[in-house]
């Protein structure tokens, strides 16, 4: 629910190579041959720039190729961010804001393999850049792989993205702070997506709420502010969405900041029920937004969690419920809790251990509705 830190760390690259038999090393960075989006394949939220790189900030973007050869290199500019490198389906190495680089995965077996980058961190004031991914000399990069059938959206706040998952401790301040325990491939979204062989977004922003952020922090904003850029950091951004993307389902799940403190003086709200009123609204109005982008057969899944005495859960309930009296089948409620979760991800957040909890739930849910995919 906290917004994340300042990033505050220095520089550093590379700093593990954990699959068996894999070396890791960094070079000065190339250009990919040809056009780079067109070997690879994505569907996170990115915009083309001049030099043939693409540029991102949501969490959790991802992309995927398919190589021959001994090697594969990534070419990176990002300062910020953490990636992690997987081939064959193994992780390779833990890109630690690796800079303006190629990063190399070499000594693997001279044959087809896929490789896969993705952004464990969140950066919403900063961007990063991907260049493409390159072969080892004698080696190609081959025709990228084919988009998924299926297709999910995750709409959130720090739940969604998998703030401080990988810490095990609540005080993060002296295990390398929220970014170093922060990977959005292993949220409840990224889990239960690749278990259904799904492709995904991850378009999460920590303390965003729908209507008002943890604490009553940058009045003015909420998520809605944000959710139609690719760029978060730049204002009046607006991301196109490809003819490609037509998710069977989309999981929200925002209001967890709005509610999670009492209200400062001077906020916009007088009493806990005027906050309430105007989350409903802006709730129903940002549905009405998904549904016509989305279309009447995409599955919109308003979801909560435990909040103690907060209205949180109820509410959200009964917005499922008038959209369904209103004739919108397509809605549905999901409440997940579990006496197992133990939040000890950094802030209370859900741990690793969590996420893996809440992603089956997440899966019993999905089985009980009628999608055809």
């Amino acid at each position: 629910m906290q917004p994340s830190p300042p990033r505050r760390l220095s520089r550093r690259t590379l700093v593990t190579a954990t699959a068996a038999g894999l070396v890791a090393a960094v070079a000065a960075p190339s250009r990919a041959a040809g056009a780079a989006s067109a070997r690879f394949h994505t569907v996170g939220r990115v915009k083309a720039a001049a030099d043939g790189f693409v540029r991102y900030s949501w969490p959790g973007i991802y992309f995927e190729a398919r190589f021959r050869g001994t090697g594969v290199g990534i070419l990176l500019d990002d300062s910020v961010n953490d990636y992690d490198v997987q081939v064959d389906g193994r992780t390779a190495a833990t890109l630690v804001s690796p800079g303006r680089t190629t990063a190399w995965i070499r000594g693997l077996a001279d044959t087809e393999h896929r490789v896969r980058l993705v952004k464990r961190t969140e950066s919403p004031w900063s961007e990063g850049r991907f260049g493409g991914f390159v072969a080892a000399a004698g080696g190609a990069i081959l025709a990228r792989p084919a988009a998924r059938r299926r297709q999910i959206e995750f709409i959130g706040d720090s739940y969604t993205a998998g703030y401080g998952n990988v810490s095990g401790t609540r005080d993060c301040s002296g295990n390398g702070g929220v970014d170093r325990n922060t990977d959005s491939d292993l949220s409840f979204g990224a889990l239960t997506a690749r278990r259904l062989g799904a492709d995904y977004q991850i378009n999460a922003f920590s303390g965003r709420g729908m209507v008002r952020n943890y604490n009553g922090s940058s009045p003015g904003t909420d998520f809605r502010t944000y959710y139609d850029r690719a760029l978060l950091s730049v204002e009046g951004d607006v991301w196109q969405k490809p003819p490609g993307w037509q998710p069977q389902v989309v999981v929200i799940g925002l209001g967890l900041n709005d509610f999670s403190t009492p209200l400062n003086p001077g906020e916009c709200w007088s009493t806990q029920a005027e906050l309430v009123a105007a989350y409903e609204s802006a709730y129903h109005g940002f549905l009405d937004t998904l549904r016509a982008r989305y279309g009447p057969r995409t599955f919109l899944v308003v979801s909560a969690t435990n909040l103690g005495t907060s209205p949180f859960a109820e509410t959200v309930e009964g917005i499922a419920r008038i959209r369904r009296a209103r004739g919108d089948e397509r809605i549905a409620h999901w409440y997940y809790d579990d006496p197992a979760l133990d939040h000890l991800g950094c802030d209370w957040h859900p741990s690793a251990q969590d996420h893996r909890i809440i992603s089956g739930l997440l899966d019993d849910h999905l089985a009980t509705l009628p999608l055809c995919w």
